[in-house]
């Protein structure tokens, strides 16, 4: 019954935590604006670093980050320590979907929330750290040639399952990594429509517009 409780509240927990609207809370907070209702409309750091300004979208990516890796760390550590019975790279799994699905779906903003990059990147810090590296340096790479975050962002979530597969992690641990990306993706959609179209948004930070 133990284990079972701790099961329940853990995915809860992860969930909510996932659910902290950052983005919302700074706009809200340090230019009055509902950051859904303003440029891309998307609640991510993205969005904060045009309509709010860098360092808002600095700790709206920080603070997305560290949800994804508290989930998988200390939320998997302490509530499998009750017992739980699942293979630990599932669990911990599943606690990496439900905190990113709780960043994309937030419960504090009517389901609405961001793409789920930056909370995806702190669950890999917890459960593919040797994949961070060359997953951080194709997003580097793909923005400093073409400045487009979504492009960079969709390959970067591309890359996860590859890297995870070509670094030997365990079978759950490819499965839900898999599962997590194509959702990312799937949340770009639109930036692909863009993308094809040539109407896509640049955001410049390494160049000069």
């Amino acid at each position: 019954m133990a284990a079972i409780l701790a099961l329940i509240a853990s995915v809860v927990l992860a969930y909510v935590i996932g659910s902290f609207p950052t983005s919302f809370i700074l706009a809200r907070t340090i230019k009055g604006i509902d950051i859904r209702q303003v440029g891309s409309k998307n609640a991510g750091a993205t969005n904060v670093l045009r309509a709010v300004g860098k360092f808002p979208a600095l700790i709206t990516l920080a603070v997305d980050i560290f949800k994804g890796a508290v989930a998988v760390t200390l939320i998997a550590n302490f509530f499998y320590s009750f017992g739980i019975d699942l293979d630990y790279d599932f669990y911990r799994g599943l606690l990496a979907l439900t905190v990113v699905c709780g960043h994309i779906w937030s419960v504090f903003l009517g389901f609405r929330g961001g793409k789920g990059v930056a909370t995806t990147l702190g669950v890999a810090i917890g459960i593919t750290p040797a994949a961070l590296l060359p997953a951080v340096a194709i997003w580097v790479g793909v923005f400093y040639i073409t400045s487009y975050v979504s492009l960079a962002s969709i390959i970067t979530l591309m890359s996860f399952p590859i890297l995870a597969c070509l670094l030997k992690y365990p079978f759950y641990t490819i499965l839900f990594s898999v599962v997590i990306c194509s959702i990312g993706i799937y949340k770009h959609k639109d930036n692909i429509v863009r993308l094809l179209k040539r109407r896509e948004n640049k955001t410049h930070i390494f160049k000069p517009k």
